[in-house]
């Protein structure tokens, strides 16, 4: 376990130094996303979501999208170049357990992940005089959040034929967790199945507990109102369920689809 362990760590720091010397890569999961959030806040105004005002509302649900970017598209990308190009399978046929190799994957996007989320609480704290309510919760969503996409990330590398299509792959996802996640606007705001769905999506969850336990306020329902540390553990415990169940189908789909050698035909 603890080999394991040691491995997975070292190549978690073989996967940040080569998305480092990647300006491609670095440029579209780590700043695309702080990109997207300045857009979106040059178009709220002076208006207020849940209590609080729209600029603070949607810069507290980026990190949704942030999880998106630097776990979802970063790993479906990595682990599809790294299976065509035979890394996996020598990987897989040395000393690191196949366990091993998949953490260090995660490892490396959740330390990307926290390395944006580190940049977004600086901008909200300069930009807005918020701090961190609840780090402690923030982290355990940040941790179930890349389990789910990492999973699902490995699911979407098996289906994806090289490299090339990765970007391809990811779009139609992508694009449902930008337009469904209620980064943007509140959890009631779409309408009948529309809102049952988005409520459903695996980045809903990730956004609301993480903007109620940054803000120290009820974004779960939407009220607004201020909360004791226990109410935002709590409130969070339906948006844990969503999260375990979307590990549970994504675990099923990486096991069924992921590949560790190139894909024939």
């Amino acid at each position: 376990m603890r080999t394991d362990a040691l491995h997975a760590v070292r190549l978690a720091k073989i996967d940040l130094t080569l998305i480092f010397r990647n300006t491609t890569v670095l440029f579209t999961v780590l700043l695309m996303p702080l990109l997207m959030a300045w857009l979106f806040t040059q178009t709220q105004g002076g208006a207020t979501i849940e209590g609080v005002s729209a600029k603070l509302f949607v810069l507290t649900g980026m990190p949704g999208l942030m999880m998106g970017f630097a776990v979802f598209v970063n790993l479906v990308n990595s682990l599809t170049a790294r299976r065509e190009e035979l890394v996996l399978k020598r990987l897989r046929g040395g000393q690191p357990s196949a366990a091993a190799v998949l953490a260090g994957s995660a490892l490396g996007a959740l330390a990307l992940f926290f390395g944006q989320v580190v940049l977004l609480g600086i901008w909200i704290q300069r930009t807005e005089g918020a701090t961190p309510v609840n780090v402690p919760l923030m982290l355990l969503a940040a941790v179930l959040g890349v389990t789910v996409f990492g999973l699902l990330a490995a699911a979407c590398s098996g289906l994806t034929p090289n490299a090339e299509m990765a970007q391809i792959t990811v779009l139609p996802i992508l694009l449902l967790l930008m337009i469904g996640s209620p980064v943007a606007f509140p959890t009631n705001a779409l309408p009948g199945l529309l809102g049952t769905i988005s409520g459903l999506l695996p980045i809903t969850p990730i956004v609301k507990i993480m903007r109620s336990a940054f803000l120290g306020s009820d974004h779960y329902s939407g009220s607004g109102r201020a909360l004791s540390v226990l109410e935002q553990w709590t409130g969070a415990l339906p948006s844990f369920g969503i999260l375990v169940v979307w590990i549970a189908v994504t675990a099923l789909l990486a096991g069924w689809l992921f590949r560790w050698e190139p894909r024939h035909g």
